[in-house]
């Protein structure tokens, strides 16, 4: 029995044939129907493009109907689909295409064809509405590798994290059930969908209970407000929570039919989450996945939401937190967090050296990112430990000062980062951003650091800006902050 992601849209598509999948920002509409006979027809481009089983497909197109075909098509045919940024530049690409090899490389007009055989989005979707489309799936098993998606590559050379069908088929039938979608629900996408948050958290979900999906190129506050009145689960980024909250006329009216707000991919300040709730009665739901493993952990969809903190393992995933000589820590001590489950990926793709350093000997898979646990069991994540701060032999941990400097009165928010120092090993620098019309300057901060944090834990350095670099999904990027501020 094929265990293929395919299969759970096409039992969605025969089930409600004639339901809206997606609803595009011009108004127009494909029903399930709609969507499965396009990616039957993609398939067939594939197809004839000599594309098979296994082989790699890199995809660098913007958000659009023909995409999310082209990766439904993917999965049809057992093809491998190795998403992209749009904003990597042709040397970053040239890095995927060597390293993927893959049969064809899709890509936007414009673009330089950096491939032996490439072809735009438009080109490919006119081939496959000129073809019949294939009806039959390809038999794939869980263990057949769906998905090749580059890790940032902050700590060195991008690796290509191989994720298989069974990986996203456990996640997804996972996370229909812990946050009740249904046929019923309208999910609002305002996400990019070469991530693993839009592409395959946003999109299975709905598409995979048959649900409705408004699908927006991007983000408008005011668009946003007027979409929110029809709709009934949104996913976000931290950014556009606070982008919402910046509009005074946002309110309880824009969300009487939403059932859940999810946001993920960056840390939501506790402040922004009592916020929304102040305003709209509904407290967001946060939760933490990883490119590697989908999502792994949840707050409850019924019960406390805690801001601050990304809630349980999903069920079926275990979950422990263990110092750097190996041993497991106690209650609200800071450790790695590893992890074990169906939805951890299969290894990096061409890097079995870099695939036995993610696992223990035991088989777990080591996160990287330092958690604490709760004694029920809560998860909340302190920070990365490539991010750690060692400063004369004292660890220091970021996010806890960050959490100082964000509750200071006129701040917006602030990342801290540990830059290299003669003589303490590195030294904590605080970048912040201000609250509009605040006043803020070292001194003031300082004052206010000093009676929260003992003094190793002090900026040595702080610089107040504008705002904060980020990236696609809202993650500030510390990486940029160490270079700039580096002395």
């Amino acid at each position: 029995m094929s265990s293929s992601l395919f299969t759970l849209f096409a039992d969605q598509a025969a089930r409600v044939p004639d339901k809206a999948a997606l609803v595009l920002e011009d108004g127009s509409t494909l029903t399930y129907t709609d969507l499965r006979e396009l990616a039957g027809q993609f398939a067939a481009a594939l197809t004839a493009h000599n594309l098979s089983k296994g082989d790699r497909v890199v995809v660098q197109v913007g958000k659009c109907a023909d995409a999310v075909a082209l990766y439904l098509a993917c999965l049809h045919s057992g093809v491998i689909i190795v998403p992209l940024n749009t904003a990597y530049t042709d040397a970053e690409v040239g890095y995927f295409l060597d390293d993927s090899q893959p049969g064809l490389f899709v890509h936007d007009e414009g673009r330089t064809p950096l491939w032996r055989v490439s072809r735009t989005l438009a080109a490919l979707g006119a081939e496959a509405r000129a073809l019949t489309l294939v009806e039959q799936a390809v038999a794939c098993d869980s263990s057949d590798v769906a998905a090749i998606c580059y890790t940032s590559g902050t700590t060195g050379r991008s690796k290509g994290a191989m994720i298989t069908h069974g990986n996203m088929a456990s996640n997804a039938r996972t996370l229909i059930e812990l946050w009740r979608f249904s046929d019923r629900d309208v999910l609002l996408h305002i996400l990019p969908i070469f991530h693993v948050h839009g592409l395959f958290v946003a999109l299975h979900c709905a598409l995979f209970s048959g649900a409705t999906i408004l699908f927006e190129t991007g983000f408008e506050t005011g668009r946003a407000r007027q979409l929110l009145r029809t709709t009934t689960v949104m996913m976000g980024v931290p950014t556009h929570y606070t982008r919402l909250l910046g509009d005074a006329a946002f309110g309880r009216e824009d969300c009487a039919t939403m059932r859940l707000f999810l946001c993920g991919s960056a840390p939501l300040l506790a402040e922004t989450h009592r916020q929304f709730e102040d305003r709209i009665g509904l407290r967001i739901l946060e939760r933490y996945g990883m490119t590697e493993a989908g999502m792994i952990t949840s707050n409850p969809y019924e019960g406390e939401r805690v801001a601050g903190t990304v809630g349980f393992p999903l069920p079926g995933v275990s979950a422990r937190v263990r110092d750097g000589e190996g041993r497991l820590v106690g209650a609200e001590t800071v450790g790695t967090l590893e992890i074990k489950g169906p939805n951890v990926f299969s290894g990096y793709w061409q890097m079995p050296d870099k695939t036995d350093e993610s696992f223990t000997a035991d088989g777990w898979f080591i996160t990287g990112d330092l958690v604490t646990e709760a004694e029920d069991g809560r998860i909340t994540i302190v920070g990365r430990a490539k991010d750690l701060i060692i400063a004369g032999g004292y660890n220091i941990y970021p996010k806890e000062i960050e959490s100082v400097l964000d509750d200071m009165p006129g701040v917006d928010e602030s990342a801290v980062v540990g830059i290299p120092h003669p003589d303490f090993g590195e030294s904590v620098v605080a970048v912040i951003v201000p609250a509009k019309g605040a006043a803020i300057d070292a001194a003031k901060v300082m004052a206010w650091v000093e009676p929260r944090l003992a003094r190793f834990k002090h900026p040595r350095h702080i610089h107040i800006v504008d705002a904060l670099p980020r990236n696609t999904m809202g993650k500030v990027q510390k990486a940029a902050l160490r270079q700039l501020y580096a002395v």
